[in-house]
């Protein structure tokens, strides 16, 4: 059996282990791999990571708060990993460990067209947030970094490229993106950030990088002035799919993966 995991601390909220259990089912492949939730401490998270191969893990998937952490453990890593400077995906193999990042293309994948030449917004500036800034600057979009600790904002775009911005005016951006830890645990979101929800527009996109049991305040607000919305949900199962991908070998169903995160 090829072990895989999600590890983050919490993570008993991850809806990763059903997602990806429905994936592997449905390829006819939950006899050979599973998918499981494992709670690490930060303390605990090199020496539970270097343990992994020898437990029969073939991979996992990294949340918060282990997502630079993770990089920095890794033998290899990828360029957008490298770039990004954080990791949501480990995968274990014959020459040590390999760190990537799905979050990045699981962001553009999700969206409806291409963000070039868009002014958008980053609230946050942790491992998520560097995701996010990287896939947009890449895509050629303006961005700027709001963080509550506004020297973080600024280190994040001296090392990716934007502008911080210290009080943000919703009705400025053609794309809204939360990448911060606002919301996580579902209490809402909206609250803890600088965003004015009168100041949403009809021809907006706002993405929550984060994920509950129903709509976030953040994207309830952007609902209500006719705004898209694109929820965690969503980006979790875009992200997820690329790293099933990477690890299998074989492309899960959109539609399952799906299901099972929502179900």
């Amino acid at each position: 059996m090829k072990r895989l995991a999600v590890l983050g601390h919490p993570v008993s909220h991850s809806k990763s282990p059903a997602m990806h259990n429905a994936a592997l089912e449905d390829l006819d492949l939950a006899g050979e791999w599973s998918y499981e939730a494992i709670d690490v401490p930060v303390e605990e998270l090199i020496e539970f990571i270097a343990g992994m191969p020898g437990e029969g893990f073939a991979g996992a998937n990294v949340t918060v708060p282990h997502k630079q952490a993770a990089l920095i453990a890794a033998d290899d890593a990828t360029l957008a990993a490298r770039e990004i400077g954080a990791a949501n995906t480990l995968t274990f193999g014959p020459e040590g460990m390999v760190a990537d990042n799905t979050d990045a293309p699981g962001l553009l994948a999700a969206l409806d067209e291409s963000p070039r030449g868009k002014r958008a917004l980053v609230l946050g500036a942790g491992g998520a947030a560097r995701a996010v800034l990287w896939a947009l600057n890449g895509e050629g979009a303006l961005a700027s970094v709001w963080n509550r600790t506004e020297t973080k904002a600024v280190e994040l775009v001296t090392a990716l490229g934007g502008e911080p911005v210290t009080e943000p005016d919703a009705g400025d951006f053609d794309l809204i993106v939360n990448a911060s830890a606002a919301g996580l645990g579902g209490q809402g979101g909206l609250g803890d950030l600088p965003i004015d929800p009168g100041a949403f527009r009809s021809d907006q996109t706002v993405v929550d990088m984060v994920y509950g049991d129903k709509p976030s305040t953040l994207l309830e607000a952007a609902e209500a002035a006719g705004a898209q919305t694109v929820d965690g949900l969503e980006i979790l199962v875009r992200q997820g799919a690329l790293s099933f991908e990477i690890w299998t070998g074989r492309k899960a169903s959109l539609d399952v993966m799906r299901a099972a995160a929502r179900g």
